[in-house]
């Protein structure tokens, strides 16, 4: 009778170890709706922190390629390299058979876009905007890997901790805030963008956050008659501030109390969990440029 037991408990697991999968749907940030067989067991990232999302729900072992600059967590940077910001290897995806593509809209230009859609691979497109788009992007991948309990404690995580940053800097007073996204030309943030809601999360105010591009460029007249009380760029750790030029303005608040600072770029520009780290050190920094 003890055997009989085992051989039934033995077909039965494997039984239920090759029922078929349901298939999984999710609806991406152009509003296309993506529906696969199975979870997905292979998958393609087509920006660093689309490879970085796919580890925080639980599925960094399905990661197969990933782009240039990829380098959190630390095994991304055993994978393929399948392109960079001006180009994508279409050839190097093709061979390693991902039955996902992560893409970043803003990040591949329209023609490598249409070059991939000839491959004919199921694809995500991503456009993370704000905290909340962060969250719900969490939530989809994790259907889309079936890691849907990793994903939820993911997301909720993020979103407690931006709650507590909120209610932690609410109430204090305001400080103008220029965020310096690049040199040359000199580059910032509107209001649209995610860094603009760290800012204003901090009681930061973005000198340009009316301004109707994304980022736009600012000229240095327009820079110095804001009058910012603090500069804030971020950085690579190998790669300079590229601040110099502010100091040649004085007359500028944030130069003459030296509030003029770097920060972990990573951190802050690449829509992932880690965004909320570098939410606090942006709200360390405007603090202490309060008056």
């Amino acid at each position: 009778m003890k055997l009989v037991r085992w051989l039934s408990l033995l077909l039965a697991a494997c039984s239920a170890g090759t029922t078929p999968a349901a298939p999984v749907s999710v609806r991406d940030d152009l509003g296309q709706v993506l529906t696969l067989p199975a979870p997905a067991r292979r998958v393609v990232t087509l920006a660093p922190h689309l490879a970085e999302l796919v580890f925080a729900v639980g599925a960094g072992e399905r990661l197969v390629g990933v782009m240039r600059y990829s380098d959190h967590p630390p095994p991304v940077t055993q994978l393929p390299i399948v392109g960079d910001a001006f180009a994508v290897n279409l050839e190097v995806i093709a061979t390693l058979k991902p039955e996902l593509i992560l893409m970043w809209s803003s990040g591949v230009n329209p023609r490598q876009q249409q070059r991939l859609q000839a491959l004919g691979l199921p694809t995500y497109d991503s456009e993370i905007g704000t905290l909340e788009g962060l969250t719900e992007t969490l939530r989809r991948l994790g259907r889309l890997f079936g890691t849907e309990a990793v994903a939820e404690a993911a997301a909720k995580d993020t979103e407690a901790r931006w709650q507590a940053l909120r209610a932690r800097y609410a109430q204090r007073p305001p400080v103008r805030v220029f965020y310096q996204l690049w040199h040359e030309p000199l580059m910032t943030v509107n209001r649209a963008h995610l860094i603009d809601q760290a800012i204003s999360a901090c009681g930061g105010v973005n000198v340009f956050a009316q301004q109707p591009t994304l980022t736009p460029t600012i000229s240095w007249e327009a820079a110095v008659a804001a009058n910012p009380q603090v500069v804030i760029t971020g950085v690579a750790r190998d790669e300079p501030a590229r601040l110099e030029t502010w100091m040649r303005f004085s007359r500028v608040e944030a130069v003459r109390r030296r509030q003029v600072i770097a920060l972990d770029g990573h951190l802050l520009a690449r829509m992932t969990p880690r965004f909320v780290d570098g939410a606090q050190a942006l709200c360390e920094a405007i603090d202490r440029a309060r008056p």
